[in-house]
């Protein structure tokens, strides 16, 4: 997601905000036309779903998902009334925590809702580890289903592992114990653990060409396997050192582990703030 896209929806989110008895919070009917929903019928099954969540959490949802009265125009300068739900800051991420992370819009609310000061930065900055710590769960995706297609084509977990490191060496121009040295990363962590979010994509797109084409060419046999990997990582790295982007001389990243316990920490900053307010 784009710095602008960012900002544009930062402000309008914040626009949508109101206070209610002293607490921050959002109206569903506004926050359904934030999120993209079209029809008030199908938010509301992501309200329900954001409703057990809360329970799950041991919170009462009275306190985040108070309902509410609405009058909305209908044309010719009359109005009508509908019923709407006053969503704190808490309600407003479980609902965003039940929605598609794919669409843009979702994927903002996850991280806004989550950040207690308001400051487009700060999101900006959480949707950027965001989106790395789920491209890094997609590769772990993609390398399991890869690894159950090439088991049932003769390949073992350890032909597996040595296809993959000479993946990397294709992509990186340097094999997986050399590329660990250079990052700096211990000898007992995935390097994936590392790289910034473009190599994990980049190693995600090799490995579904991988996978995809081994179906497709009816590949068996590790040689073969192998051989079509490092193709595909060599194709993948072309790409990116055609534009300029040399793979192995990109930074290291924060630890994803560390990441993803930080992401996790905030929901439990954030239910905790809620708390203090009511």
């Amino acid at each position: 997601m784009k710095s602008d896209e960012i900002k544009n929806l930062f402000a309008q989110f914040e626009a949508a905000a109101s206070v209610l008895e002293g607490v921050e919070c959002w109206s569903a009917r506004e926050l359904q036309k934030l999120l993209g929903y079209s029809k008030w019928e199908n938010f509301e099954k992501v309200i329900q779903k954001a409703k057990d969540a809360c329970k799950n959490a041991g919170e009462l949802t009275e306190n985040h998902f108070p309902d509410l009265r609405k009058m909305v125009g209908i044309g010719s300068n009359t109005e009508r009334a509908v019923d709407d739900i006053a969503l704190t800051r808490y309600a407003s991420y479980l609902i965003a925590q039940n929605g598609d992370s794919r669409k843009e819009e979702i994927a903002f609310a996850q991280n806004y809702f989550a950040v207690q000061t308001r400051r487009a930065e700060l999101v900006e900055q959480r949707i950027l580890e965001f989106e790395r710590v789920k491209a890094r769960e997609k590769l772990s995706q993609t390398e399991k289903q890869l690894s159950g297609i090439l088991y049932e084509r003769g390949v073992d977990s350890q032909g597996f592992a040595v296809i993959r490191s000479k993946g990397d060496r294709a992509l990186f121009s340097l094999n997986t114990q050399m590329l660990k040295r250079k990052m700096g990363i211990a000898e007992n962590r995935p390097v994936a653990d590392y790289l910034p979010t473009i190599s994990i994509k980049a190693k995600d797109l090799a490995a579904e060409m991988t996978g995809l084409n081994v179906q497709n060419k009816d590949l068996t046999g590790q040689t073969k396997i192998e051989k079509e990997h490092i193709d595909n990582n060599l194709a993948v790295r072309k790409m990116l050192t055609n534009r300029g982007i040399i793979p192995e001389n990109i930074p290291p990243a924060e630890d994803v582990k560390k990441l993803q316990r930080k992401l996790a920490g905030d929901e439990k900053k954030l239910l905790k703030a809620s708390k203090k307010k009511k």
